[in-house]
C-alpha cells in the first residue's frame, strides 16, 4: 500500500477554522488563532464561530488582528502551513478592506510623525516646570 501524498482533508470540503487561519498565516500558531476565535476577533459570515467550525470555499471572514481588520473570502482550503506566497492564494481580500487598512496605517504613521520622545530624562529645572504646569490644572 502506497502512502497518500494528499492532505488528509483533501477529500473533505471543509477545514477547521483555527487550522485554516494558521495555514493562511494570519496567526503564528494555532493556539493564537484559537484564542482570537474564542475572544470574538474572528467572524464567519458576520457571526462568531468556534475554533472547530468548518471553513468552506466562498466563506466570508472578518479577522481583527491588532489594529488591523481584514475582510477576506476563502478561495482554497489547506490544513498545512506553507510559504507565504502559497498562503496568500488561500484567500482574497476585498479591495475596500485593503484600502481601509492602508488608510488607517497611514493615519497612525502621521499621528506618530509629530511626536519625538525626549533623548534624555528631564533635568531638575525641567521637572520643576513640568510640576508647575501640573499645578495649573488644580486651580
Amino acid at each position: 500500500m502506497k502512502p497518500s501524498t494528499e492532505s488528509p482533508n483533501a477529500a473533505h470540503d471543509n477545514v477547521r477554522l483555527d487550522l485554516w487561519l494558521w495555514a493562511a498565516r494570519f496567526f503564528k500558531t494555532r493556539a493564537l488563532a484559537k484564542h482570537a476565535i474564542e475572544t470574538g476577533k474572528i467572524e464567519v459570515a458576520g457571526q462568531r464561530a468556534k475554533p472547530s467550525r468548518g471553513v468552506r470555499v466562498g466563506d466570508a471572514l472578518t479577522i481583527a488582528r491588532g489594529e488591523e481588520t481584514f475582510e477576506v473570502e476563502v478561495r482554497e482550503l489547506s490544513d498545512t502551513r506553507g510559504p507565504a506566497s502559497a498562503a496568500q492564494g488561500l484567500y482574497a481580500e476585498s479591495e475596500a478592506s485593503r484600502l481601509r487598512r492602508e488608510n488607517a496605517r497611514a493615519q497612525r504613521a502621521a499621528e506618530r510623525a509629530g511626536y519625538r520622545a525626549p533623548e534624555t530624562r528631564p533635568d531638575k529645572r525641567a521637572r520643576r516646570l513640568i510640576r508647575a504646569l501640573g499645578d495649573i490644572d488644580a486651580t
